[in-house]
């Protein structure tokens, strides 16, 4: 099957000189029409600035990026707009990501309008979106503020796909709710992405959420992949020690076998932390 989305020797730089700051180093990457694939790492790993080049918030050094078999890597402007229809975003702040001001109603049909959509097929759509992620008809009339942190950001999955995209970035969408919230909201991915058919890039420091909801995962340490695999080899039998520790650091519930882990962990850690060769 021809990749939706591929990514070929990206590098990511911040500031310029002897300053410069590598975020990126070489990465490569695919993802399936209709595939889910977990981005897993650290805080610092490079997760986030694989996503935000993927949307063109971050500028590539060098590499490309291909979507649909184009090349995106230097999009500005009007066409990167047009790309919006296809390619969304959900953040994790699901305080921050929508505007407050306006109703939600209005947060849907924004980007509908923007695209031409009329105000009546916008309506409709807007409707059917509330619907799909569990949402009532009178939200239309309702602020953010209104809502629970699980309820907003499950609007805020219903604005990335009311434009029907074939790739959604998920930038660790549900690390600021609660377990329960964060189950729920992940059975609402899981059922989306089978309804609909489109792909995500999820971004997630835990082995444990992506185990969940992707097909395969690629581990990022220090801005180079270093294990890709299938879902269930690389969250339960990982073959990088980096891929290991993410695993150990997911917390189980028994006492005896969370202090097992926690053993295991501190002993990988030197190891983890060597450099990536």
């Amino acid at each position: 099957m021809t990749a939706l989305l591929e990514v070929d020797a990206l590098v990511v730089e911040y500031g310029r000189g002897r300053s410069a700051f590598r975020a990126l180093r070489g990465v490569s990457l695919d993802i399936a029409p209709g595939e889910c694939l977990g981005l897993v790492g650290e805080s610092g790993s490079g997760k986030s600035t694989l996503g935000k080049a993927i949307l063109g918030l971050a500028p590539a050094t060098s590499g490309r990026i291909r979507f649909d078999r184009r090349d995106i890597t230097a999009l500005r402007g009007a066409e990167r707009r047009a790309l919006a229809k296809d390619v969304q975003v959900v953040f994790q702040d699901p305080y921050g990501s929508l505007n407050p001001a306006m109703t939600i109603g209005d947060v849907l049909a924004e980007p509908l309008h923007a695209s031409g959509v009329g105000a009546r097929e916008a309506t409709r759509r807007v409707r059917e979106m509330l619907d799909r992620v569990r949402l009532p008809e009178s939200a239309m009339d309702r602020y953010p503020s209104e809502f629970s942190g699980g309820q907003r950001q499950r609007v805020a999955i219903a604005r990335a796909l009311v434009r029907r995209p074939r790739l959604v970035v998920c930038d660790e969408p549900v690390s600021a709710l609660d377990l329960t919230t964060q189950a729920a909201v992940l059975d609402l991915f899981i059922e989306l992405q089978r309804e609909t058919g489109v792909a995500y890039l999820f971004v997630s420091h835990d082995l444990g959420v992506v185990h969940r909801v992707c097909h395969r995962v690629a581990v990022l340490y220090h801005g180079e992949i270093v294990e890709v695999g299938e879902g269930e080899q690389v969250t339960r039998h990982p073959v990088h020690p980096y891929s290991e520790r993410l695993r150990l650091a997911t917390p189980v519930a028994d006492p005896a076998r969370q202090r097992a882990r926690r053993s295991q962990w501190l002993a990988l850690r030197e190891v983890a932390d060597a450099p990536v060769r």
